[in-house]
Formats: structure tokens, C-alpha cells, sequence
């Protein structure tokens, strides 16, 4: 009889995200599939956002959008935005929603590039977002899509950590005078090194976690309760401190999810 290994556990920078801000969500979300339903206005905010990357690859590869843009008001403005403002791009070999991936261990750590460019010396990420452009930038700096993205790169290709950077460019910020739509990180060797360390560290704690799990323990909550009564689990989490006229909120998912 052959024996067949198990696939490793797909892990995304949304399951990063979530794990280092909440473990015991994570559980809910990822591990017994969890979900409080969306209202319409978020499920119409979210395929907006989907179809508005599916244009922009499509454009990428040459093909016709102009008549799926011309029915809806907000792709033409956000296409519009594009066209005058664009992100500054590096001139290289160009790949539209690009899958990058690295095993570690028994997991699976997963990427996809909105836009990679892949020049001589230096290579660029780009990623669209459909949202405004953040007042304070450090919590997108600190945010996992910007470690995990030009981590994985640097790992599976022949670019130095300093010839790394990614571009976020924001459809919705032309109504910022003065505010550029874009914003780039740049990559480096000491950050390549602190992403080391804490993937390490989160992933040895995974595996402790999920060990636990399976033998009937729960993921650990976070210390504080600070924002717990807008998370939709604050009642399963035992964490509801009063109750609240207003339904709970939903909390938004990041715009890429990669399925366990």
C-alpha cells in the first residue's frame, strides 16, 4: 500500500494577518468555517473590487475592457484614476496576477501578485487596492501583504532583499488633493530577517495550536477585549460585556483569501 503524504496547510498573509491579531478568530474563520452573513452593501463592495482586478489583468494581457467599464460608474472612475495617475513602474518582464509560493515546513506559504515586473537589477510588486489611501501609512508597512509578499519573492528568486519593493496604488484617493495614489515600501536585508524570525516564531505557535486542537483544546483569545464587541464571534467568545442595540459588525476580509 503506498503511503501519501498530507498536503501542507495553505497559509496566505490573510491567515498571517489574523493569526497575530487573533488566534481564537482564526480558529473560527479558518479551522470550523465561520462565517456571519454579509450585508448587501459589503457583498457589492466586494465583487465590485474583484471585478475591478479581473479588468485590470485583462487589460494587462491586451485584451478589450472598455465595455465592461462603461457599465459601471465606478469602474470607469477608478479606470479613469488609473489612466491620470498611475503608480511609477519599473521597465521588465511583466506578470499579471502571478501565484508565488514557498514550503515551510508542513505549510504552504502562498502569494499572488497583482502586477509583478521583473526587471535586470530590481524586481516590483504591485497590488490594487479599492479603497482610500491610508492618513497613516505604518499599519500597511506592518500589515503581512507587505512582509510576506516580497519575502517569498526574495526566496524564490535570485533578487537581493534590497532589490525589492511594493506598490500600493488607491483607486479611491484622487479625491485627495495633493495625495499621491500610490505608495511604495521598499524591501531590505534586515527586514528580510525580521520576517524570518516572526514567521518562524507564528508558525512554530500554529503548530503548537493546532496540535492542542485536535486533541479538544480552543486557539488562545487576546489578552484584551478592546475589539471585541464589533467582531461577530464576541458572543461565541464569551467576550460580550453588555448587550448592544446595533447588530454586530462584520468585519471586512482582506481582498485576496487563499481557501485552507
Amino acid at each position: 500500500m503506498e503511503n501519501f503524504s498530507p498536503q501542507p496547510l495553505q497559509l496566505s498573509q490573510a491567515h498571517l494577518n489574523l493569526l497575530t491579531t487573533c488566534p481564537r478568530k482564526f480558529q473560527h474563520i479558518y479551522l470550523e468555517q465561520l462565517h456571519a452573513p454579509q450585508s448587501s452593501q459589503q457583498q457589492a463592495r466586494q465583487t465590485l473590487g474583484a471585478r475591478f482586478h479581473w479588468l485590470m489583468q485583462q487589460q494587462e494581457l491586451g485584451l478589450a475592457v472598455t465595455g465592461f467599464i462603461q457599465a459601471d460608474p465606478d469602474l470607469q472612475r477608478w479606470f479613469a484614476a488609473f489612466d491620470q495617475a498611475p503608480p511609477q513602474m519599473l521597465v521588465g518582464e511583466r506578470h499579471s496576477e502571478y501565484r508565488q509560493t514557498l514550503v515551510w515546513q508542513d505549510y504552504l506559504l502562498v502569494s499572488v501578485y497583482d502586477l509583478l515586473i521583473l526587471g535586470p537589477h530590481q524586481a516590483q510588486i504591485l497590488d490594487w487596492k479599492t479603497y482610500p489611501r491610508p492618513q497613516n501609512p505604518k499599519w500597511l508597512q506592518q500589515n503581512w501583504q507587505t512582509r510576506l509578499y516580497p519575502y517569498l519573492l526574495v526566496e524564490a528568486s535570485d533578487y537581493a532583499p534590497g532589490q525589492v519593493s511594493m506598490t500600493y496604488w488607491f483607486a479611491e484617493s484622487s479625491q485627495n488633493e495633493g495625495q499621491s495614489q500610490s505608495l511604495t515600501f521598499a524591501y531590505s536585508d534586515s527586514l528580510h530577517e525580521q520576517t524570518r524570525q516572526d514567521l518562524t516564531r507564528i508558525l512554530n505557535q500554529l503548530t503548537n495550536w493546532l496540535k492542542a486542537y485536535g486533541q479538544g483544546e480552543q486557539f488562545p483569545q487576546v489578552e484584551t477585549a478592546v475589539n471585541c464587541p464589533d467582531c461577530s464571534f464576541v458572543i461565541r467568545c464569551q467576550r460580550q460585556l453588555e448587550p448592544s442595540p446595533q447588530p454586530a459588525k462584520v468585519a471586512s476580509l482582506p481582498e485576496i483569501e487563499m481557501p485552507l
